[in-house]
């Protein structure tokens, strides 16, 4: 492969007595990626866990601590969200960030849907529509066209205008990303023209081989765009490299890894849900690893997925090691101030 674009995900761990300073650790964490040289930072969104619950809002604050770093979701379920109001924010955040907003979504019954359903929706939240609409209505939103009928106007304080959502950010539906992994969202995504995020969890369709079938979704995705210009395919890998980190670290990694390995043997469950397994080495032999990796070495944009389980320390040393020894390795140089620093 030819690495060109390298980013991160987070997942913006908190404690549940002190949830200030993990937000706060996950903000640091998307400077030391700007500083070491990453073109991306990405956040989960989840609810009810100890994790970021709003996206947007956490985004928005990395826009004053950044200047060059893209700023992504990932993903954001659109099931609780309206996809007027979310446009409105992402479009702020957007503006505020001079254009690096890149907005991943998915779509379906949202998780915990039982206990936060009706909370969003109200009674009869059940009868809601969970599909690829809410997606569609967002990128409309986010096109940010004329609302109402040619003559139409509104007047505010010292202005009189055609009403369109506000800010418009130039842009920003190119930009969007949609989280999946079946052939059918793929197939949606492509005809979509949606960019397309693709991790570690996919499903046993046409092969149980977890990177065969992950290269055969990529390749009809592509066959499949839509959109103008080129798609954009990310693909994710956890990645734990072990060049800087100490004894106990390494021993903790390797634990981790272990109680995650049994679920990459083969399709998981009535979905038949296949996992990657995840990467853990020195950079060298996870090079070589990524070297086999056909589905990795179909694009040019690597997306770390970094752990729940871990801590600020341990973040900071997996972008360093990857950035000053892996990513060289694949080919990677950076953003072009990090190159000229």
């Amino acid at each position: 492969m030819t690495l060109t674009s390298l980013s991160f995900l987070t997942p913006g761990n908190f404690h549940d007595d002190d949830p200030g300073a993990g937000l706060e650790d996950t903000l640091r964490l998307v400077e030391a990626g700007e500083r070491l040289g990453y073109q991306g930072a990405w956040v989960r969104q989840r609810h009810l866990e100890h994790g970021i619950s709003s996206a947007a809002t956490v985004l928005a604050a990395a826009t004053q601590r950044t200047r060059r770093i893209a700023l992504g979701t990932a993903v954001v379920p659109l099931g609780y969200e309206s996809p007027f109001r979310l446009a409105e924010d992402l479009a702020t955040v957007d503006v505020l960030s001079g254009g690096r907003l890149q907005v991943g979504v998915s779509v379906g019954r949202p998780p915990h849907a039982e206990l936060i359903g009706e909370l969003v929706h109200g009674p009869g939240w059940a009868s809601q529509d969970f599909g690829y609409a809410r997606a569609e209505a967002l990128a409309t939103n986010l096109a940010s066209g004329y609302l109402g009928a040619a003559g139409t106007v509104i007047s505010s304080p010292g202005n009189v205008q055609r009403p369109r959502l506000q800010p418009v950010a130039a842009g920003l539906r190119e930009r969007l990303w949609y989280g999946g992994s079946s052939g059918r969202s793929l197939r949606w995504a492509a005809e979509h023209a949606f960019h397309l995020l693709t991790g570690n969890i996919g499903r046993a369709e046409e092969s149980d081989d977890f990177v065969l079938q992950q290269t055969l979704r990529i390749e009809e995705y592509r066959r499949l765009w839509s959109g103008a210009g080129e798609p954009q395919v990310a693909v994710g890998r956890v990645i734990l490299p072990t060049d800087s980190a100490s004894e106990a670290t390494r021993r903790r990694y390797r634990e981790y890894k272990a109680e995650r390995d049994a679920r990459t043997h083969g399709p998981q469950g009535p979905d038949r849900t296949l996992f990657a397994p995840d990467l853990l080495g020195t950079s060298q032999q996870i090079a070589e690893q990524l070297a086999a990796d056909t589905a990795v070495g179909s694009v040019s944009h690597l997306r770390l997925e970094l752990p729940y389980e871990l801590t600020y320390e341990d973040y900071e040393q997996i972008l360093t090691d990857v950035a000053d020894h892996l990513a060289p390795a694949l080919g990677w140089r950076g953003d072009a101030e990090h190159v000229a620093a």
